[in-house]
């Protein structure tokens, strides 16, 4: 027999799901107008503005430069010719020549929740599966030919219980903490 409230919890519980689910959509649209916007739209208008203000504040005011580039077109094509190359050459010194690049890597594999544990998909499904028989079956193996010392035996016995815990959805390694 059922009661009142297994009906009551089991709607609670569809209540949650909903939520979460549509929490879930909510924070992948927010990611998408982040991305588009920070990476787009001000970028787009960054650079507009940038020309504007510079043409009309600076080159408007010297009567020199103004002899120079009478127009905002002639001025906006040569700022995005010499602009171009200088841009790229900063961006690869950024990535191959300084170490911020390499602390932004750092802290993206650092707060990447999958550093420490399985990611969804093939490796939860496929690959660690086939890790821990590979491990089993070498062991199985190796030990049938005395080849295991009790040294490395717990070394594959240690493995494969990292392989379980990975496999169980949990984290192995400790992860930095947060500040």
């Amino acid at each position: 027999m059922l009661s009142g409230t297994c009906i009551i919890d089991s709607v609670k519980e569809q209540e949650w799901i909903t939520l979460i689910t549509k929490s879930k959509y909510i924070t992948r649209f927010w990611y998408y107008f982040r991305i588009g916007y920070a990476t787009y739209l001000t970028f787009i208008m960054g650079y507009a503005s940038t020309l504007i203000t510079v043409y009309y504040l600076a080159i408007k005011n010297i009567p020199i430069l103004l002899n120079v580039f009478h127009d905002f077109l002639p001025f906006s094509i040569i700022c995005t010719i010499i602009g171009v190359p200088f841009s790229c050459a900063i961006g690869w010194l950024h990535l191959k020549r300084s170490s911020a690049y390499t602390s932004e890597a750092d802290i993206t594999v650092e707060s990447n929740p999958y550093t420490y544990k399985l990611a969804p998909g093939k490796e939860e499904e496929a690959f660690a599966p086939s890790y821990v028989e590979i491990l089993r079956l070498l062991s199985k193996l190796l030990e049938s030919q005395k080849l295991l010392s009790e040294e490395e035996k717990l070394r594959v016995k240690e493995l494969e219980k990292k392989y379980q815990i990975l496999m169980q959805g949990n984290t192995v390694g400790t992860p930095r903490k947060k500040f």
